[in-house]
């Protein structure tokens, strides 16, 4: 069955159900939000029911498909593009409807259409989309804001310390979803971690961990992720010893902390400018 974009295998049977959508791309900062779903669809031990089409969402030019050859034999081929997994919960939970995917370079509204005519088959009411930005935060901070489709909603989101989004730039996927949905009635709620700018090259557990925790909150199931605390516990201990042996990296962090007290560092940078020093961490970590 295809709806226009969308293979579907076979809708599954839930109830009460919601959907979670992480993108890679300009908005995955870190890691987070593609990786979130990555995790829940593991943990949730969610199966899998659809395909978005890459040729029509997706550009090869820009995103071009991935390839292994070895010994002159082509062994695998894998175009960009994205998939949907349904995950059942225990009683009085809410079921999962997950969608992991490549952020789409073409027909946004087409998605978006397609995608709420799925969540009408299923009954899905709520559709919550992560993202993640680099920002002038620190490593130890765990800070996520929030786009919500009503007041109410957003004063839940504050409830869970999500603070509000101030921000005018560039959109993402994300906002074409939480524009659509409103005008169709559905609660519509993005999520966005803030990812300190001198951590890219890495995957930061801890805040992986802080939001599967917010989702599960916010969308009435349980999960636990002692999994993850504890490789950012072993993470940040690296990241510790690497500052105390960096000057630079010392002075950097001085600084963030500075800015941090004058209460400069909650906004939703979503770009660096350019006199903004990027440190790669996977040039000084040892490799795991």
């Amino acid at each position: 069955m295809s709806d226009h974009g969308i293979h579907i295998k076979e809708l599954p049977k839930l109830k009460n159900p919601l959907l979670i959508a992480g993108f890679d791309g300009w908005g995955n900062a870190l890691n987070i939000s593609k990786g979130m779903v990555n995790y829940l669809i593991r943990r949730m031990k969610a199966k899998h029911f659809a395909d978005l089409d890459p040729d029509t969402f997706y550009r090869y030019d820009d995103q071009r498909p991935q390839v292994s050859i070895v010994g002159g034999i082509l062994k695998s081929f894998r175009s960009p593009g994205g998939s949907f997994y349904a995950a059942q919960t225990d009683a009085g939970q809410s079921d999962l409807v997950i969608l992991k995917a490549d952020e789409p370079n073409l027909r946004w509204f087409q998605l978006a259409d397609q995608l709420f005519l799925i969540c009408q088959k299923l009954g899905i009411r709520t559709v919550i989309t992560l993202g993640s930005m680099y920002d002038n935060v620190l490593h130890t901070d765990r800070i996520v804001s929030g786009v919500a489709s009503t007041e109410d909603v957003v004063s839940r989101l504050m409830e869970s310390n999500i603070n509000p989004i101030d921000y005018q730039g560039p959109s993402a996927i994300h906002t074409i979803i939480h524009s659509e949905g409103s005008k169709r009635g559905f609660e519509c709620i993005s999520l966005w971690s803030h990812c300190p700018y001198y951590l890219q090259g890495t995957t930061h557990f801890g805040l992986l961990s802080h939001m599967g925790r917010l989702i599960a909150e916010l969308a009435n199931f349980q999960i636990d992720t002692p999994d993850l605390e504890a490789k950012w516990r072993k993470l940040k201990e690296q990241i510790n010893r690497l500052i105390d042996g960096n000057s630079e990296l010392q002075s950097l962090i001085s600084s963030l902390r500075k800015e941090k007290l004058k209460g400069t560092t909650t906004s939703l940078k979503g770009t660096l400018s350019s006199d903004k020093k990027i440190i790669n961490l996977k040039d000084f970590l040892d490799p795991k």
